[in-house]
């Protein structure tokens, strides 16, 4: 089921509007879809590297919005709608114990999930669910989704088609030691000054 969803989704970076479903998948990536935006972000930036920003800045505000959604989702359907998604994830019994510790510092979980390939949708749900301050939430995944979306169309607008096979291949650990760094940066910002 996922790699049909992967192909669907890969197809919709040669849609004739495929600005239009790079937004609706970042969008619903952000709140319950399983396949994250880079894979049509990716193609669309090899296509026409010169629009790679703008399709970077398509990604990040649909993203973040999308997180709205998700947030939505945790606030008032946990139980309904937030639970089953999780339930997918099999993150139901973590959660507990997560949302308990989850505000305290739920702003770089925000951060590191939004940056590397953690399901986003996950915590803001979570985010919802324990009630995180809303501009946190928002603050955060402008910081993490912007980092993250204009890193891939960077770095495929510069290096093209050897950085995606890289990507491709390395996607996870790339961007998991990306966001280690990102996070860590803040950490020690925060900790020094």
């Amino acid at each position: 089921m996922f790699r049909r969803l992967y192909d669907w989704t890969l197809d919709k970076a040669a849609h004739p509007l495929a600005e239009r479903w790079l937004a609706a998948i970042s969008f619903i990536e952000s709140s319950f879809f399983p396949i994250p935006p880079d894979v049509v972000l990716a193609p669309m930036c090899l296509a026409k590297p010169e629009r790679s920003w703008r399709y970077a800045f398509i990604c990040t505000i649909a993203s973040v919005l999308g997180a709205l959604l998700g947030y939505a989702i945790g606030f008032f359907l946990f139980e309904a709608v937030g639970k089953p998604i999780l339930e997918i994830y099999g993150v139901v019994e973590e959660f507990e114990e997560f949302s308990n510790a989850f505000n305290e510092q739920g702003w770089i979980i925000v951060l590191l999930a939004g940056f590397t390939p953690l399901p986003f949708k996950v915590i803001t749900i979570a985010a919802g669910a324990t009630a995180m301050p809303l501009y946190i939430l928002i603050f955060a995944s402008i910081i993490a989704r912007a980092a993250r979306f204009f890193l891939v169309a960077g770095l495929l607008r510069f290096f093209g088609p050897p950085m995606k096979a890289w990507i491709d291949k390395n996607f996870a650990l790339a961007t998991t030691v990306g966001g280690v760094l990102f996070v860590g940066g803040f950490l020690a910002l925060r900790y020094l000054f």
